[in-house]
């Protein structure tokens, strides 16, 4: 079938918002259409070089970030303390395997959500859901809840300025790994976690410096003062996605360029719907939630859609099942997609399905469910035989109380309140994010045995 980048609006479409307006909703998306593109395609290709040595086993896949990114929360410090975050689990993960880390950032761009239901009552009183801040407000008036074209435009910038200052901190001497001391965040340095941190640190200053005594630095190698964050977000609105969707003048191949790379959740994966049509024509690395109604049947349809040509590095399969379904679930669409001889990257993503809400009707999940799911993953695969690539975490630099549980963190339920900030999901703080990556090293440890 014939694909263009809007041959999505012939399909059926969920989880998309109602505008008022549709005029000033085209002039917004005619002005996107004009605007530079927020990432090139030839970053995007090695990003997908990259995830084919994922789907080998030969590089780890680390993907986090906010549940929802927020324009009133859009600021350098939060930026800084994610890129932090994920260099610290970086170094943890790739000194405890022995192989590079695939870093992608749910940033610069995850600014839409999906929904359970269209509209939201409280007291009596129904209005829209929020969709995340790209679409409406999240204040609980109908003013706020109305969908407004101009929020577009302002995605648009606030993506553009993110990606400039993660490209700064990358290229610009931040990840340099002399100043691997310095990552440790203010509020994990003084506990546990951070003096496990600090003696990694220390590991790593020594071999750098017998590095230096045979003539290597990271003055003649780029690689030991230089990192990539690639961003990615979850493609929902696909009227702003197709606005940023540009031919490379190389390859004359199609790439969304608003992120490196995209993916579909678990309520838009239908495969006649327009999310898996705009996906199956754009190049970019994708991926798609396998969630626990998937079948297995229906699984290989969605590969074969998304990746006819079985290229390593193109799809990526984020299971997200729960702790106490994954075991019973998984492995049966594990056995479909290897026996199929399918070329995917499998992540697991252990927080959509471990979320309940307390007595007080926050929000919440518990860590020990968290680590249970990501270790049964591993523990599935290595049975299996085939390759756990890596992890897909909702997560933060801040020092947040969104999650229960940890050693390093102990939020109790009666504690979320302290310091509950998201915009939506609830997500893994710094010191519970690092202390995931402490445990999954040590999985990779066993598997290796």
């Amino acid at each position: 079938m014939s694909w263009s980048p809007d041959s999505w609006r012939k399909f059926p479409i969920k989880q998309q918002p109602t505008y008022k307006d549709i005029d000033e909703l085209k002039a917004v998306e005619e002005q996107l259409k004009n605007f530079p593109p927020l990432i090139f395609a030839g970053e995007a290709r090695e990003l997908k070089k990259q995830l084919a040595k994922v789907a080998k086993g030969e590089a780890i896949l680390l993907q986090g970030g906010d549940c929802a990114e927020s324009f009133a929360n859009f600021n350098a410090a939060n930026i800084r303390e994610l890129f932090k975050a994920l260099l610290q689990m970086n170094m943890v993960l790739m000194y405890s395997s022995g192989k590079p880390v695939v870093k992608i950032g749910r940033i610069a761009g995850q600014y839409a959500k999906p929904r359970s239901s269209d509209f939201e009552e409280i007291g009596g009183k129904r209005l829209p859901s929020y969709r995340g801040d790209i679409v409406n407000d999240i204040d609980f008036t109908p003013e706020a809840r109305e969908p407004k074209p101009e929020k577009l435009l302002e995605a648009y910038y606030k993506s553009a300025a993110t990606l400039n200052l993660i490209r700064a901190y990358a290229r610009g001497g931040f990840a340099d790994l002399r100043q691997v001391h310095k990552w440790n965040l203010e509020f994990v340095k003084d506990n546990e976690l951070g003096h496990k941190f600090e003696e990694l640190a220390d590991k790593i200053t020594e071999a750098l410096k017998f590095m230096e005594a045979c003539g290597i630095d990271p003055d003649n190698t780029p690689q030991l003062k230089q990192t990539t964050l690639y961003t990615s977000h979850e493609a929902l609105l696909l009227n702003y996605e197709e606005a940023l969707t540009r031919k490379d003048t190389f390859t004359g191949d199609w790439y969304d360029c608003s992120a490196h790379f995209l993916w579909i959740g678990d309520r838009t994966r239908e495969l006649d719907g327009a999310h898996i049509e705009f996906f199956r024509g754009i190049k970019n690395p994708v991926g798609v939630k396998v969630g626990p109604t998937m079948q297995a049947d229906e699984l290989l349809k969605l590969i074969d859609a998304l990746n006819p040509d079985n290229e390593p590095g193109r799809l990526t399969l984020i299971v997200r099942m729960g702790a106490d379904k994954i075991s019973k679930l998984f492995p049966p669409l594990l056995r479909a997609v290897k026996e199929a001889g399918k070329e995917v990257v499998w992540s697991i993503d252990p927080m959509h399905g471990n979320t309940y809400k307390t007595e007080g009707g926050l929000k919440t999940r518990d860590f020990e469910k968290i680590l249970s799911e990501v270790k049964q993953f591993f523990e599935i695969h290595k049975a299996e035989g085939t390759v756990g690539g890596g992890m897909h975490l909702e997560m933060t630099g801040s020092d947040v109380t969104e999650c229960t549980g940890s050693i390093s963190a102990s939020i109790t339920p009666e504690g979320l309140k302290s310091r509950y900030h998201t915009q939506c999901d609830p997500r893994l703080n710094a010191n519970q994010a690092l202390e995931l990556a402490f445990m999954v090293a040590e999985v990779f440890k066993d598997i290796k045995k």
